[in-house]
């Protein structure tokens, strides 16, 4: 990969520059909501840099047009689905951005969506963007960087301003959180808890103290001495009980100022924390109002008029959003996109790891941006034909498809949209439900159920390891020995997913039969079914010492696929009871 980041398309193009810079001087008053001095040359430095927003020149590489997922949307204007896939070249600048990021520690302190954008300049050069979501260290527009989309610079004043009460307000409710009363209040309420605990022992241990006084004075005295000794038993448990009245009232007059203080605080907490929310959703309001999207039939719509019943706070503020704006404002035409998390793990984000548009605030604007691409030059890898799926069984409970290699069986976590198995027979299907699945470069026979229920049985089934699985593989090397069984306890390092890796202490137990059926082929029977067991059954040196050919992950030799197929499975139907046979022939 050759990256120079000296090639900028913004110092190639000063006719551009100089027709902007031309606009803004003949821009009317109502550009903006303020006028002045101030405000030109504030809205002079943010077009400016949005100028200087990077378009690297980038030189393909060959073999990386591969699709890894994609993103999707419906035109709300045309209803047609629009797409632009993520590949393994969009993915390897990714790769080379995160490595920049790394080595600047700026970066690590907050978790972060960033994307990049493939695209292809008018004149025909080849060319990347790079963009983060929100703001990057308290930054919206960042030299380098895909700057916020178009109208926001009307609103630069009135968003300071609420910006300015909501730090405020985020001070103010950090202050009465950390009220030194609410300190003061747990250590004296934990200091009487333990004072009343032991009184509270201390009365116990009287009481039958007093009991046993009281069981050998029956037995003993009787008369007046009797009557004056219980009298004197009952005296005694009385100031105990004042003791205790005492006590609380203590308590009570050293805490209830303090809850007091605190109850006011926590009044004012929620009124602040109401206050916060209103202001966001104000100017977000006045955002959506004033945000304007561009397409790529050269259409522009602010986010308001697109979705009148509104959107969650941030909408537009994403990555994919940013860059699909900007490449559609400077006529460049995407051919990939990936987006990425980095700095801290944060919920289901994991640093380094692809993600797609989120749904909630991007996937509802994804197609209005994706709508009129077009163009020779990268037409074929979006109208790139599915991987078929074939399939080799079907009835009313269930049904079975050759599922391809690379396809991966389910979406993503991060959306439904990421092409897969599952999500091709949804699309086709009213009810399918998932039953297990195969590893994204495995190829062979996937079953899916039609119900719930018989989703549930054929579960049941696997879980109980009645269903019977084979597999054949090509492995590297000549297999040296001609059966077998291979036990290893098999265990996901999270520092180095998605390895699995052998690990007595805390790995899970794994058990494979194997048969060698020529040189090279072998038939696999997994009895359980833990992530990557077969290949890392046939890779680890306590078991075959024998990559399968063109495992990208524990092999050497490299392939064009992963040669590992399942190609049969045995069960019983969870309707009718009998014995489902299916196989498929291995396509290596």
């Amino acid at each position: 990969m050759t990256l120079r980041n000296c090639d900028r398309i913004s110092k190639v193009s000063s006719p551009a520059r100089c027709h902007l810079l031309r606009e803004i001087r003949r821009s009317p008053p109502e550009i903006s909501l303020y006028n002045g001095p101030f405000a030109r040359n504030l809205l002079l430095k943010n077009t400016l840099a949005a100028m200087t927003a990077p378009l690297f020149a980038y030189e393909p590489q060959p073999g990386f047009d591969h699709v890894t997922a994609w993103y999707e949307g419906v035109c709300p204007a045309t209803k047609q689905l629009c797409r632009l896939p993520r590949t393994k070249q969009a993915e390897a600048i990714a790769q080379r951005l995160m490595a920049e990021l790394q080595r600047d520690p700026a970066f690590s302190w907050e978790g972060k969506m960033y994307g990049v954008l493939l695209g292809e300049t008018p004149t025909g050069e080849t060319v990347f963007l790079k963009a983060f979501s929100g703001l990057l260290q308290g930054e919206k527009v960042r030299p380098g960087w895909v700057p916020p989309m178009d109208g926001g610079d009307r609103l630069i004043l009135e968003e300071q301003e609420i910006l300015a009460q909501l730090r405020q307000i985020r001070q103010d409710i950090h202050q009465l959180e950390t009220l030194p009363e609410r300190e003061t209040y747990q250590t004296l309420q934990q200091q009487w808890q333990a004072k009343i605990a032991r009184f509270n022992q201390e009365r116990r241990q009287k009481k039958q103290t007093r009991q046993q006084k009281r069981d050998f004075y029956q037995a003993n005295f009787t008369g007046a001495a009797l009557t004056e000794a219980l009298a004197n038993l009952q005296e005694e448990s009385r100031h105990e009980s004042n003791r205790k009245q005492d006590l609380k009232r203590a308590r009570d007059q050293e805490l209830k100022p303090l809850e007091a203080i605190i109850q006011k605080a926590d009044h004012q907490l929620q009124t602040l924390r109401q206050r916060r929310k209103t202001l966001s959703r104000n100017l977000q309001k006045q955002m959506h109002r004033v945000y304007r999207l561009k397409n790529f039939h050269g259409e522009s719509k602010a986010i308001a008029d697109l979705f009148p019943t509104g959107l969650p706070t941030g909408t537009g503020d994403c990555c994919a959003p940013k860059l699909l704006n900007y490449a559609a404002k400077h006529q460049l035409k995407p051919m990939a996109m990936a987006e990425f998390w980095w700095g801290r793990d944060q919920g289901d984000k994991q640093v380094g790891n692809f993600y797609l548009a989120c749904t909630e605030r991007c996937q509802p604007i994804l197609g209005f941006l994706l709508s009129g691409l077009g163009g020779s030059s990268f037409q074929k890898i979006l109208t790139a034909p599915e991987m078929p799926l074939e399939i080799i069984y079907e009835d009313h409970s269930l049904i079975a498809i050759h599922k391809p290699a690379g396809l991966p069986s389910i979406p993503g976590r991060s959306s439904h949209t990421y092409d897969s198995a599952f999500s091709r027979l949804r699309r086709d299907l009213n009810n399918i439900f998932l039953v297990h699945r195969l590893d994204q470069d495995t190829s062979g026979i996937l079953l899916f159920a039609k119900t719930a229920e018989a989703q549930q049985h054929l579960q049941t089934q696997f879980r109980a390891r009645t269903v019977q699985k084979e597999y054949e593989a090509l492995l590297e090397r000549p297999i040296q020995r001609q059966t077998g069984k291979i036990t290893l306890p098999l265990w996901a390092d999270p520092g180095d997913r998605p390895r699995q890796k052998v690990d007595v202490n805390r790995g899970k137990p794994s058990e494979t039969q194997f048969t060698r059926l020529d040189s090279h082929r072998l038939r696999l029977k997994p009895i359980t079914g833990r992530t990557h067991q077969l290949r890392v059954h046939c890779a680890h040196p306590e078991g075959l010492n024998n990559p399968i050919l063109g495992d990208r992950l524990y092999g050497k030799l490299t392939a064009h696929r992963l040669h590992l197929q399942a190609i049969a499975l045995s069960f019983t139907h969870p309707q009718t009871g009998t014995l489902i046979q299916l196989r498929k022939n291995t396509e290596f």
